[in-house]
């Protein structure tokens, strides 16, 4: 099974598949998802540092555009938990988490 490792946190183990924004949430990790996983709010975004994933999907791309947030400033590091699965190591860092923003996570995403 893949680790995740999240900066500053740790690292865990997840099963292959699990999408990430639950992985870091059954984690300890409180990021945000407050549309649900639908990719419409994008806080639940990770700049990740290190690992296989797949590329940015036009869902993801949508969500950006809609923010006006350009990911590709950061060497499309940027990216939607909601929208990756963990399919093998990866290393992350969370943008926007109950902790530093003071909100509350949102519904949880489906599986």
């Amino acid at each position: 099974m893949p680790y995740v490792t999240v900066l500053g946190k740790g690292k865990f183990e997840v099963e292959t598949g699990k999408k990430l924004v639950l992985a870091l949430e059954e984690n300890g990790i409180h990021i945000l998802h407050r549309c649900g996983g639908k990719a419409k709010c994008t806080t639940c975004r990770v700049e990740i540092s290190s690992g296989e994933y797949l590329e940015v999907t036009e869902i993801e791309k949508e969500a950006f555009a809609k923010k006006d947030i350009d990911y590709q400033l950061i060497d499309d590091c940027l990216r939607l938990s909601c929208q990756i699965r963990v399919i093998s190591d990866i290393t992350v860092r969370p943008i926007m988490t109950v902790d530093n923003s003071g909100l509350d996570a949102g519904p949880r995403p489906n599986d």
